[in-house]
């Protein structure tokens, strides 16, 4: 469901763009609502039509529709279209927007226009939904799959939280006598733990190890790890230093603060002092993590849950152990969000579609195929629910109760696309100064150092406190 970053700077620059013509409209989506109306009237038996944007693949597709087709089974009076732009999907919803063809429902992306449309005022709070729905509140929800603008005004729900493991080949382990990585957090390896047995496994083309005397560096043929640069990946060990991207305050840069500089330190470590996991370079030659782990390129993987999808369907023996700790085990909680236009005529038979859309029992497929996970936290807790997703499956291997679906309920943390505001904009100015960290040609210190007073004058604070 997640999509990488891209051109990110376009759209931003579209966004803002537009909303200088949305602000001429004579009435555009968001002014042909009042925010603090009540909604709708969902026993109404008028017939209405509701509209729905999506992206992803038509596999990601399937559950929308299955979806729709119970929503519509349920209330027969409401149609919903739904619209699927595969491809350029902010692009062309911004171009909707502005030009006053608003979806009721859309998909959207926190890292790249959901909080652009959101400070526009174009969505709903959904806060107002959740404080008297009997059906659904916070606290039925998977923590950290609420989206808010600030405190007390909700933009967004996840219909599919995911997070984060140490996915790899058990024959690997086994060839090698290597105890796998544990899957219970109470034993996770600490980072050093980790370190050595990703030099174990570690082989160049002489057969020697990145443990033993003479290893050649410059031929490794099966790297131990495989630890990418994305943001993604490497929140998961700068928050389980204590580190963050911002302070708790919003008013400073935190990526050069010590605890997130030695978190991107023993990353840059690892490809560059022990030779144990691929640089950017060398990763152009590693392919998707299923395929490297299944031709043993290399041996363990940390990736998002939704890696297990491919996995199940490449057939060899895999698993998935919990991620190594620095001071605390803390697991980055990713999603995508529905969010509901102001410009809709049907708010409550919106949000209607909205909890038809989380509802674990519509994405079942997904969920069961190893793509997403569950929103519900019954269903993480129920055990007859836990079973329908987790036993008796390909993409659930026998660690992945304990790595994944414990970790994520209890030492879940919000993405920081979540809270940092002006995140991308952040994110240009520190991504290059960490490519030289990821080369070795700087220290996380240095890079981070380099470009803090550059950062600073970009930090806007935190969505998730008052101010």
């Amino acid at each position: 469901m997640l999509r990488q970053r891209k051109s990110i700077f376009t759209v931003m620059a579209l966004v803002l763009m537009l909303a200088a013509v949305l602000s001429a409209c004579s009435k555009s989506g968001s002014e042909s609502s009042d925010a603090s109306a009540p909604p709708g009237n969902s026993g109404s038996k008028e017939k209405i039509t509701l509209r729905m944007t999506v992206w992803g693949s038509p596999e990601e597709v399937a559950p929308y529709k299955k979806a729709i087709q119970r929503f519509e089974d349920k209330f027969p009076n409401i149609k919903v279209e739904l619209q699927h732009i595969a491809a350029d999907y902010d692009t062309k919803l911004t171009t909707m927007v502005a030009g006053n063809d608003v979806p009721d429902v859309a998909m959207m992306e926190s890292g790249t226009i959901a909080f652009p449309l959101a400070e526009q005022g174009k969505f709903y709070n959904l806060q107002e939904f959740l404080d008297k729905d009997s059906d659904i509140s916070p606290d039925t929800l998977v923590p950290n799959i609420i989206y808010s603008l600030e405190p007390g005004n909700v933009i967004g729900i996840g219909p599919g939280p995911e997070s984060f493991g140490l996915f790899y080949n058990e024959d690997i382990f086994k060839e090698a006598g290597i105890a796998p990585p544990p899957s219970n957090v109470a034993d996770a390896w600490t980072w050093d733990e980790f370190v050595e047995t990703a030099k174990k496994l570690t082989v160049d083309t002489n057969g020697k190890t990145a443990a033993d005397p003479g290893f050649d560096p410059r031929k490794i043929k099966q790297y131990g790890v495989n630890a990418s640069t994305w943001w993604g990946v490497y929140s998961n060990f700068i928050y389980s230093n204590g580190g963050d991207f911002i302070s708790a305050d919003g008013k400073s840069f935190g990526l050069n603060q010590p605890e997130a500089v030695e978190a991107i330190q023993k990353i840059s470590d690892l490809m560059n002092v022990y030779h144990v996991s691929p640089s950017p370079v060398q990763s152009k030659n590693i392919p998707a993590t299923n395929v490297a782990l299944q031709t043993k390129k290399v041996a363990m993987t940390v990736d998002g849950q939704w890696a297990s999808a491919g996995l199940a369907q490449s057939k060899f023996n895999f698993n998935v152990g919990v991620m190594p700790v620095l001071k605390e085990p803390v697991t980055t909680v990713v999603c995508a969000m529905f969010s509901i236009f102001k410009s809709t005529e049907h708010p409550q038979e919106a949000w209607e579609l909205m909890k038809a859309l989380v509802d674990p029992e519509a994405s079942i497929d997904m969920i069961t195929a190893g793509t997403w996970m569950p929103s519900l936290k019954d269903w993480y807790t129920d055990p007859a629910l836990l079973a329908k997703w987790t036993e008796n499956l390909e993409a659930r291997p026998s660690g992945y109760k304990e790595a994944i679906v414990d970790v994520i309920l209890t030492k879940g943390h919000q993405t920081p696309t979540g809270y940092v505001k002006n995140f991308n904009n952040i994110m240009d100015i520190v991504n290059p100064a960490l490519d030289k960290v990821w080369l070795g040609q700087q220290s996380a210190q240095e890079a981070m150092d380099s470009i803090a007073a550059k950062v600073q004058a970009q930090i806007k604070g935190r969505r998730d406190i008052k101010e």
